[in-house]
């Protein structure tokens, strides 16, 4: 006599599936969810549907039109709205018994091939400049092409080799006994290293101080010389940066001295005017 879970599975295109074996020494037949199972339950019943395959899978109502004109070799440029659109009804016709919201993109579709095919069916329209009325199908078309050159540069790219599907990255250990092996040195560990020796550096260094000696009386006749000859020099020519503050400082300070004992003169035509100095008296 068949029993109950037979019956049920016999829906599946007349086979009948083989009775599961019985529990030997409280051993699961099964596990359902992480569970055992040690019988199976009487009311299984699977959807006689629930097995069946539909092979020609498209990814959407352009995809399914392209294949439809490129399997009977139409002309893109010119489709014959008929035949594809009554080919286009047998597979949406389909796919609605099987998936209603997947059909509703598809029969989107079949509304623009339908009102696509009634617009040929009229005469066509003359537009305001006199030139004839675009054909119906020339937006179709567009849609078309560009979906051709967008899933032909898929598959270029999904051909080429990628890490992971077509190869892999080779990895070879090689153990060498007779030398040592030290542990890798990272990039941080020797800068860290680097910066200990800086600070144990700084704690001992020296400082040697030394004392620059610099006469005022040297450079006043530095810069006696310098005026010797000349009629007027500019305050800045007389002091070289290059030579250091110290040496700027005393050469200032030289610069008054000679004006306080009226050796040189410091002259300004207006303000903010250059400054110019020169020797008291007229050189012989």
């Amino acid at each position: 006599m068949q029993s109950s879970t037979d019956a049920g599975l016999s829906g599946l295109g007349g086979a009948v599936m083989p009775t599961m074996p019985e529990v030997v020494d409280h051993v699961a037949v099964a596990r359902l969810y992480g569970e055992p199972l040690f019988a199976l339950p009487q009311d299984l019943y699977i959807p006689p549907d629930a097995l069946e395959v539909f092979l020609e899978a498209f990814e959407g109502p352009l995809d399914l039109l392209l294949y439809l004109i490129r399997k009977q070799n139409f002309n893109i440029l010119d489709i014959p709205m008929l035949s594809v659109t009554r080919q286009y009804m047998v597979y949406v016709d389909q796919i609605r018994k099987r998936n209603l919201e997947l059909a509703a993109e598809y029969l989107l579709m079949a509304a623009m091939l339908i009102e696509i095919k009634s617009r040929m069916l009229l005469p066509p329209r003359k537009v305001a400049d006199g030139k004839e009325a675009e054909d119906p199908r020339a937006e179709l078309v567009r849609r078309l092409i560009e979906y051709e050159q967008m899933k032909l540069a898929a598959a270029r790219l999904n051909a080429l080799p990628q890490f992971g599907r077509d190869f892999l990255k080779a990895e070879v250990l090689i153990e060498q006994s007779l030398q040592p092996r030290f542990p890798d040195v990272n990039l941080t560990d020797l800068q860290d290293a680097w910066r200990d020796i800086i600070k144990r550096a700084r704690l001992v260094q020296h400082h040697k101080i030394t004392r620059e000696e610099l006469s005022v009386r040297e450079h006043m006749g530095m810069l006696l010389k310098k005026l010797q000859g000349r009629r007027f020099v500019g305050f800045e020519d007389l002091f070289d940066p290059a030579s250091g503050t110290s040496v700027l400082v005393v050469t200032f300070i030289a610069m008054l001295e000679l004006a306080k004992e009226t050796l040189i003169e410091i002259t300004q035509a207006e303000a903010f005017a250059p400054i110019y100095v020169r020797l008291a008296y007229a050189p012989s």
